[in-house]
């Protein structure tokens, strides 16, 4: 063992509320978790300034605060919270090994990785001044607020396809922005947009610019790609359905993980291909990507991996 180095139990990598979920459970197991925060400790709820759909909260909750309280409740039962950056990792023998900011090592018996994913951004600098301002990447989370208003959703896929049917049940005008002259979103859920009688598909859209008052979103400036003919909307709301980024490339060298590089599971388990490595969260949840979602899969991580520690030290015995 290197000098710079420690061996632990459970090392969580990542600090949403998977990340903390996991640590509370398994610092109440007395398994003494290491939590590595990530370069956004906190996850995406940082970025989020009203979550009013994670039960507990009657009034609602600021993200960043709800951040703060699950962290306390961690380090409230022993879990040894670390702000850095997980760097490498080998899973390639037991124990398992990370590299934390590039110069210290890890050696732990069980991984439990909570890396989250990153939603995709048009990349508008516009779009980046308006973000919680009438800017959201989430229609689960935000669209409540925008009850009666008219919103804009850009994309073309599945997830563009829900989004926008999701809002239709609130909204009583919803534009869909496609960029191409078809959506790559299944037949069904093609369906269901052109069935939704407050759903306007604009087809060979780009976004242009988010237009707002300073405080929050009052419009969109659009151009059609065939004719260059640009317009404005006037909306209240703009959401961004161009998919996720699960933040997982650091593991591809041992495990499975699909296409679009979402770590995969065993069915009912967070259980992954490599012995005593598990996954949480959005790293692995490509359908739901809810706070409460995550939540229960970190519980599910810590008692996973507390089971496979416990076999381990029956074999050994």
């Amino acid at each position: 063992m290197k000098e710079s180095s420690e061996k632990v139990k459970v090392l969580i990598i990542g600090s949403g509320p998977a990340g903390y979920t996991a640590a509370i459970y398994a610092a109440r197991a007395n398994l003494k978790p290491v939590l590595i925060t990530g370069g956004e400790p906190g996850g995406q709820l940082t970025t989020t300034n009203d979550v009013e759909n994670f039960p507990g909260y009657p009034e609602g909750i600021n993200g960043p605060q709800m951040m703060v309280d699950l962290q306390k409740q961690a380090e409230r039962f022993g879990t040894d919270i670390r702000y850095g950056m997980v760097t490498a990792v080998d899973f390639s023998g037991y124990p398992h090994k990370a590299t934390i900011d590039d110069n210290y090592e890890i050696i732990a018996d069980a991984v439990i990785i909570s890396t989250g994913a990153s939603a995709k951004y048009l990349g508008l600098p516009s779009e980046e001044k308006y973000y919680n301002k009438g800017v959201s990447a989430c229609a689960v989370c935000d669209g409540f607020f925008y009850r009666g208003k008219t919103v804009a959703v850009v994309g073309g896929g599945d997830t563009a396809a829900e989004e926008a049917t999701y809002l239709a049940n609130l909204c009583p005008k919803v534009y869909l922005l496609v960029r191409r002259d078809e959506m790559r979103a299944s037949k069904i859920m093609q369906q269901r947009v052109m069935n939704s009688k407050n759903i306007e598909v604009l087809w060979n859209t780009e976004t242009e610019e988010i237009l707002g008052d300073e405080e929050e979103v009052k419009g969109v400036r659009v151009r059609n790609n065939q004719t260059g003919e640009s317009k404005d909307l006037e909306i209240s709301g703009f959401f961004v359905a161009i998919g996720h980024q699960p933040n997982t490339d650091i593991f591809k060298e041992y495990l499975e993980m699909d296409e679009a590089g979402y770590l995969k599971v065993q069915p009912g388990s967070t259980r992954t291909n490599v012995e005593g490595v598990f996954v949480t969260g959005d790293a692995a949840d490509k359908v739901y990507r809810q706070a409460v979602t995550a939540a229960g899969t970190g519980c599910m991580g810590a008692l996973d991996a507390e089971r496979f520690l416990a076999a381990r030290e029956m074999e050994i015995a």
